[in-house]
C-alpha cells in the first residue's frame, strides 16, 4: 500500500503536470491560473453558473474567483447576467471570445491525459477510473463530516 507522503507527492504532481499542460494556453491568451480555471469550469458545468459555485466546487478561495470573474469581463471573456428570480443572484456566461480558449484548453486536458496514461491498456484506465471515484467519494464524505 502506498504511504501518504507518497500519495500526497503523487498528487502534487500531477497537479503540477496539469498546470504545465495549460501554460502555453495561459501566455497566449495572457491569463492566469484562476482564469483558465474558471473558463474551463465553467464549459465544463452547465447549470453551476456563478461565482460562488466555482469556489465552493474547485475549492478555490472567493476572493481569487473574484477576481478572476472580474479580469475575464474587462477582457470580454464572460458576461454577468443577473437572475430573474433573485436579484442577488449574478450568472456567469463564457462569450463567443472564449471559444477558441475553450477548444484549447480541450485539447490540452486530451493530451494530459494521453501522457498520463501512456503504456496504459484500458482495463487498468478503467479499473483507474473506477478507484478514482471511490477515493473522491470518500474525500468528500469525510470533508462533508468536518
Amino acid at each position: 500500500m502506498a504511504s501518504a507522503s507518497n500519495i500526497l507527492l503523487s498528487m502534487r504532481q500531477l497537479i503540477k503536470l496539469y498546470d504545465l499542460s495549460l501554460d502555453e494556453i495561459r501566455k497566449k491568451y495572457k491569463l492566469n491560473h484562476i482564469e483558465v480555471t474558471i473558463i474551463s469550469f465553467l464549459h465544463n458545468n452547465p447549470g453551476k453558473d456563478t461565482a460562488g459555485d466555482i469556489a465552493s466546487l474547485r475549492m478555490l478561495p472567493k476572493g481569487n474567483v473574484s477576481q478572476g470573474v472580474e479580469s475575464l469581463i474587462q477582457k470580454s471573456f464572460l458576461a454577468r447576467i443577473q437572475d430573474t428570480s433573485d436579484r442577488r443572484k449574478i450568472h456567469l456566461s463564457l462569450k463567443d471570445e472564449a471559444l477558441p480558449i475553450v477548444m484549447e484548453i480541450e485539447q490540452s486536458k486530451i493530451r494530459f491525459k494521453e501522457l498520463l496514461f501512456d503504456g496504459f491498456t484500458q482495463e487498468e484506465m478503467d479499473q483507474f477510473g473506477n478507484l478514482s471515484t471511490r477515493m473522491v467519494q470518500n474525500i468528500s464524505n469525510i470533508i462533508e463530516r468536518k
